[in-house]
């Protein structure tokens, strides 16, 4: 029996993160393997009222220092209520998004300082660190381009959270954030280009879950 595992994902807005998700899920379904998919900030009900609180800007007057404690705050609840559990039930568990986006998000891109984000990451994760992190990588300008294309066909409007409002320098930043942090934690992260065909990507995600945890079914689906 595989051991659980703990999988999230990273990257800017409109990368596909969600959809790879429930990718990943349903190719580890498809070898016997049970996962637990969520997201952050969110996956259990009080993390979900903060994600709420923030995504609707109600936080953003408090600073960036503030909004950061509030990620935590969900955070911690989601790792004790949610993902602890899981993982010790045998499940894996595939978040979109993480403790990297605070860093990404609040701590390089905002400003707020590395002492600040490495405590609160101290209280929150309790010491559940990712086995794998896969950093979606895409230029903003066409990851917003693909979120505005994606409303057209769905006639909805492209509506900007929190963070979505930003401008396109701050997302910039973003993305160079991801990838130092990728860096710094080479032997955890693995960047991959969003920019190409979703069923590519998922391929190229499920090379490199089967490849890093070789317990798992290296088969691949019947066509």
């Amino acid at each position: 029996m595989a051991s659980a595992r703990f999988v999230t994902f990273e990257g800017g807005e409109g990368v596909g993160k969600s959809t790879q998700v429930k990718r990943l899920a349903a190719r580890l379904s498809e070898v016997g393997i049970g996962s637990v998919r969520t997201r952050e900030p969110g996956g259990t009900p009080k993390a979900e009222a903060i994600r709420s609180f923030i995504l609707q800007g109600k936080s953003e007057s408090w600073g960036v220092g503030a909004e950061a404690v509030l990620f935590a705050a969900a955070r911690h609840d989601h790792v004790t209520s949610l993902i602890a559990p899981s993982l010790a039930g045998g499940k894996w568990v595939i978040c979109d998004r993480f403790a990297d986006s605070t860093r990404a998000y609040q701590g390089l891109a905002g400003g707020v300082d590395d002492k600040l984000i490495d405590a609160l990451e101290d209280i929150a994760l309790e010491g559940h660190v990712p086995d794998l992190t896969i950093v979606l990588d895409m230029d903003p300008a066409l990851a917003f381009e693909r979120v505005r294309q994606r409303a057209i066909e769905d006639g909805m409007p492209a509506l900007a959270d929190r963070f979505e409002k930003e401008d396109l320098d701050f997302h910039r930043k973003l993305r160079e954030s991801f990838l130092k942090i990728a860096e710094a934690a080479s032997e955890r992260c693995v960047v991959l280009s969003a920019d190409q065909d979703a069923d590519d990507l998922e391929e190229a995600i499920w090379l490199i879950v089967t490849s890093r945890f070789p317990e798992i079914s290296h088969g691949r689906r019947e066509a």
